[in-house]
């Protein structure tokens, strides 16, 4: 069983920053692929950013709408993976969650483990 806590979420000025964090504990973290989703309000959960974990594909996969302004990472020495938000909008708005799965998923919402989701608020 993959636990999976998520921090770093909050309040950001419209052309603000964040970073959040996904520590993971419980299973073995290398084995798993890592991703981040995000929920607004009245809308269905939203891919935001994943990368396989297998060689033959080093890509790093991101939502249309968050491409060249987020920027995924993994340290598997930490156990942690994390999302950083540039150039954030209003329509960033959302909980966003952690997820993990041994499979890399990117349309499929089904993943194995999620993590409780943390907040972010992009408003002036």
């Amino acid at each position: 069983q993959v636990q999976l806590v998520e921090s770093g979420g909050g309040l950001v000025q419209p052309g603000g920053s964040l970073r959040l964090s996904c520590a993971a504990s419980g299973g073995t973290f290398s084995g798993y692929v890592m991703g981040w989703f995000r929920q607004a309000p009245g809308k269905e959960r939203e891919f935001v950013a994943a990368k396989p974990i297998i060689w033959s594909d080093p890509n790093t996969y991101y939502g249309d709408s968050v491409k060249g302004r987020f920027t995924f990472s993994r340290d598997n020495a930490k156990n942690t993976v994390y999302l950083q938000m540039n150039s954030l909008k209003p329509e960033d708005t959302a909980v966003y969650y952690c997820a993990a799965d041994p499979i890399f998923k990117r349309w499929d919402r089904r993943w194995r483990y999620w993590g409780q989701g943390t907040q972010v608020t992009v408003s002036s």
